[in-house]
């Protein structure tokens, strides 16, 4: 069977959208730093949206800082991939054209530095994750211990990390004379710019402070909210497109029909016409930001691993549940009370959107793919809200248990004692703590404090409602508990 490139995608089915632009007069505006499925289904929609206008100046070259496989899947189909927005049996398909190769930063970090400091290129986007920018989540401050960190801390001639990368260019652009590239963090963490800023003047004050003083006036970190669900790409997802449109696309997305990009209105240089493509341009990202955070990413993580530790494999399979959608209700209620809702957000409307989405059964969002990373998502999702809502004197039983939910998983078993790995950052460290008994454990997790800030951890009522709920967890099972407090 023929796979997806330039040649095949003349005679596509009228039924896929394509690029009505000429690629071979596409200039590389934008570098995106850790390719994959998200930034796929996302901001190269923009971009795309941005080259079918006429203004090609906004071609993406992905690079990749860990492995060829993104590189290895679009390579072979001269760059195109297909973008799938289904919601029931109603499915969008569009070509993508706006990939102008990845690079594979290990196997020529020189190359990517080179790629970032051209005068062409006005922005950088990153999609690295949490744990990419390399910041103590307690004390903010780089992680001078990491291996790669410290290497780029040695010596920036051969960078490994997202910070590495960006100082290194731009270091190379104030020696040709030349403006900053607008750096933006497309990742969900709060005041993403901040972090980036601040990780990326560290690095750069580390090896020469006239290099940092430059960044800090010319340069321009603007916070983003950033949210499309986006579930992992599946042998049987592309399969089925195969049969669709009669190439094989090996480097096929699937997402939703809702998509929805914020960034604060601070940039140096050009940038595309954002606004008219949907994307909202605000003085203000943090409101949009907690609502995000606060309401889908919360429910999302209470949904992975109260529904994986039930064997619940569908996030729209735990929100058919009568008791796992009153679970989300129940979250919601806790978690929208700590809210300053920006103007043009209707919390309620938002929450009936959310679980529209939740519910889409078209997607087949696995709990497990959420659940990855949770230590890294814990402080925001959940822990902020928690903190707000002790602060104010406001029960919190209903977030808390969804935090009891992650201890349990650190177990790596599920109710029924099948094993699974837990992927995280700090497996190794949660997983003691986990084996032991149940107030121990809670104590052992809450002691780890690059997840859980000192005073939070300390506050009596908070360990003990984590002990009540871990408890019924562990005796009762996730399925159980929920049926008995939300059914």
């Amino acid at each position: 069977m023929t796979r997806l490139n330039e040649a095949a995608a003349s005679a596509l089915p009228s039924t896929v959208t394509r690029p009505v632009y000429d690629r071979r007069a596409v200039a590389t505006g934008v570098v995106h730093l850790g390719l994959g499925a998200f930034h796929k289904a996302h901001q190269a929609v923009v971009y795309e949206a941005a080259l079918n206008s006429g203004d090609l100046r906004w071609g993406v070259l992905g690079a990749s800082l860990r492995s060829p496989g993104v590189r290895d899947q679009l390579a072979p189909q001269d760059n195109l991939y297909t973008v799938t927005a289904r919601e029931g049996e109603e499915a969008h398909r569009q070509l993508i054209g706006a990939s102008r190769g990845v690079l594979v930063a290990p196997e020529d970090p020189a190359r990517l530095v080179r790629a970032m400091a051209e005068a062409q290129v006005h922005i950088v986007t990153l999609t690295v994750t949490e744990k990419g920018y390399k910041l103590d989540p307690a004390t903010g401050a780089l992680i001078e211990d990491d291996p790669d960190l410290a290497a780029d801390l040695q010596s920036l001639d051969q960078p490994r990390t997202a910070p590495g990368f960006i100082v290194a260019a731009l270091a190379q652009r104030r020696a040709a004379g030349l403006t900053p590239f607008t750096t933006i963090s497309c990742d969900n963490l709060p005041h993403n710019g901040k972090r980036l800023h601040d990780a990326v003047l560290a690095l750069a004050g580390h090896h020469d402070p006239a290099l940092r003083d430059w960044i800090a006036a010319e340069g321009a970190f603007p916070e983003t909210m950033v949210d499309r669900i986006v579930p992992a790409t599946e042998e049987a997802d592309i399969a089925a497109l195969q049969a669709r449109i009669g190439v094989i696309d090996q480097a096929m997305v699937k997402t939703e029909p809702f998509t929805q990009w914020v960034i604060e209105n601070r940039f140096v240089g050009e940038r595309p016409d954002f606004a008219a493509f949907g994307v909202q341009l605000t003085d203000a990202v943090a409101p949009w930001e907690a609502a995000k955070l606060r309401l889908l990413n919360g429910a999302h993580s209470g949904i992975a691993y109260l529904g994986g530790l039930a064997g619940i494999e569908f996030v729209h399979q735990v929100v058919a549940l009568p008791a796992g959608r009153a679970f989300v209700e129940a979250l919601w209620n806790e978690a929208a009370a700590t809210l300053s809702p920006p103007a043009g957000l209707d919390v309620a409307a938002y929450r009936a959107a959310l679980m529209q989405r939740f519910a889409n059964s078209a997607l087949n969002h696995r709990t497990r793919q959420i659940a990855m990373d949770g230590s890294q998502k814990l402080p925001q999702r959940l822990l902020a809200t928690i903190q707000a809502r002790l602060e104010r004197g406001e029960n919190i039983d209903v977030l808390a248990l969804a935090v009891a939910a992650w201890m349990r998983w650190q177990e790596g078993r599920d109710d029924a004692g099948t094993p699974f790995v837990v992927d995280d950052p700090l497996a190794a460290r949660t997983a003691v703590s986990a084996a032991l008994a149940t107030a121990d454990a809670v104590a052992g997790l809450l002691a780890i404090d690059a997840i859980f800030p000192p005073a939070l951890a300390a506050h009596d009522g908070f360990r003990r409602t984590l002990v009540e709920a871990l408890t019924a967890l562990r005796t009762k099972g996730a399925r159980a508990t929920i049926e008995e407090r939300f059914g």
